[in-house]
C-alpha cells in the first residue's frame, strides 16, 4: 500500500467505527506506531480527524459519511444562494464545466433551461438531469465510477475533459486555504479537478463558508488558479481583500 491509500484506509475505518488505534494499525498495515503516528498528525493538520490519547476520532464523520442527497440539505440555503449568483454569470451560448458536488449540482438547475449550452462534466447527476434538455450538449467524461458520490474518474476521464475548452468552469471544492489551496476530500476528484482548471477560460469555485480554512485530504491547486469564490458573506471583508491578494476575486451570494 502506499502512504496515500494507508492514509484513506485509516479514514475508512473511522468512517465505519467513530475512532481508530496507533496499535492496531500498526498491526494491521505493517508499519511502525511512529508511522502511524506521522499519519493521524497529517490527517489532523487537514481537518480529517482529532487526536487522542492511544489513536484518533473522526472530527468530519457526519459530512464525510453522507451521500450525495444528505449533502444537498446541509447548508442548504447557502448552496442555494451562492449557486443562483453564479447561475447568474453564465451566458447564452457558453461551454460550461462543472465537477461534482452538491453545489454544482445546484448551480446547474438554476440555468435557464431555453439557454443553448455545450455542458461538460464528471457529475453523474448533472449528466443525467442535462440530458433531459434539447438545449444542451451533454459531455460526461468516461471513466471509473465512484458509485457513492456519483462521479467519473481515472486516466480515461482526465484525457477526455482535454479535448474540451470551456468559456465557464464552475468548480466545487472541500477546502480553501490561502497556503493549502484549494482541495478535496476525494483523491479520485483531484486529478480531475486539475484538469479542468487547465481547459477553462472563467474559474468559477464554489463554497460556502464552512470550506474556508479547511485544508482536505488532496490539493487541487494553488489559490490563484481561480478567477473567482463564490461564496456567502459569512467570510468577512477582510478575508476577501486577503484572497484578492493571492490572485482571486471573492464574490458574496447576493451582491450586485
Amino acid at each position: 500500500m502506499t502512504t496515500d491509500e494507508r492514509k484513506n484506509s485509516i479514514l475508512e475505518m473511522l468512517k465505519q467505527n467513530g475512532s481508530v488505534k496507533v496499535t492496531e494499525l500498526s498491526k494491521l498495515m505493517n508499519i511502525s506506531e511512529v508511522t502511524v503516528r506521522s499519519y493521524l498528525s497529517d490527517l489532523e493538520d487537514k481537518g480529517l480527524l482529532s487526536r487522542v490519547h492511544g489513536g484518533a476520532i473522526s472530527s468530519y464523520r457526519t459530512y464525510y459519511s453522507m451521500n450525495l442527497t444528505q449533502r444537498l440539505e446541509t447548508n442548504n440555503s447557502e448552496k442555494m444562494s451562492i449557486a443562483r449568483h453564479i447561475s447568474s454569470m453564465i451566458k447564452n451560448g457558453d461551454t460550461v464545466m462543472l465537477n461534482s458536488g452538491t453545489t454544482t449540482l445546484l448551480v446547474f438547475r438554476m440555468i435557464p433551461k431555453e439557454y443553448s449550452l455545450n455542458i461538460v462534466t464528471n457529475s453523474l447527476g448533472i449528466a443525467l438531469e442535462a440530458a433531459n434538455s434539447p438545449n444542451f450538449n451533454v459531455v460526461l467524461a468516461g471513466g471509473s465510477v465512484n458509485a457513492k458520490y456519483q462521479f467519473t474518474y481515472g486516466s480515461n476521464a482526465q484525457n477526455q475533459i482535454g479535448e474540451y475548452h470551456a468559456d465557464k468552469l464552475v468548480l466545487s471544492v472541500d477546502g480553501i486555504d490561502p497556503t493549502g489551496g484549494f482541495s478535496t476530500y476525494y483523491e479520485q476528484e483531484a486529478p480531475i479537478d486539475r484538469a479542468m482548471l487547465m481547459h477553462s477560460g472563467v474559474r468559477i469555485i464554489a463554497a460556502d463558508y464552512t470550506k474556508f480554512f479547511r485544508n482536505a485530504f488532496v490539493k487541487i491547486s494553488d489559490i490563484d488558479s481561480s478567477d473567482y469564490i463564490v461564496t456567502n458573506a459569512r467570510i468577512g471583508t477582510k478575508i476577501k481583500t486577503d484572497f484578492q491578494m493571492l490572485g482571486t476575486d471573492v464574490l458574496f451570494a447576493g451582491d450586485d
